[in-house]
């Protein structure tokens, strides 16, 4: 049976995540509040940033950097792209 939560992201109610993506009270706040949809768009955004700026997420600076890159992707805000990467047009979906 899936669950429904209204997504932070999309302001909408979509299918929810299946479980908490990390341990503690951060993973449950997403877990409540972020569609199954808006994470996995972010899991594919993520990777094109470790893939395309080469992180280490052995450094934390870049766990913070991806941290914060997430809060903003999540919250509907600006974040930082991989250089030269041009978004699907909507329209053409």
């Amino acid at each position: 049976m899936t669950r429904n939560v209204f997504c932070r992201k999309y302001q909408q109610e979509l299918e929810g995540l299946d479980s908490p993506p990390y341990p503690g009270p951060r993973g449950q706040e997403i877990y409540e509040t972020v569609s199954k949809r808006a994470w996995e768009e972010w899991q594919a955004q993520q990777t094109m940033l470790i893939n395309e700026k080469q992180l280490s997420l052995v450094d934390p600076s870049t766990r913070k950097y991806l941290q914060g890159e997430m809060e903003k992707f999540l919250a509907g805000e600006d974040y930082d792209q991989a250089e030269g990467y041009v978004p699907p047009d909507a329209g053409d979906a």
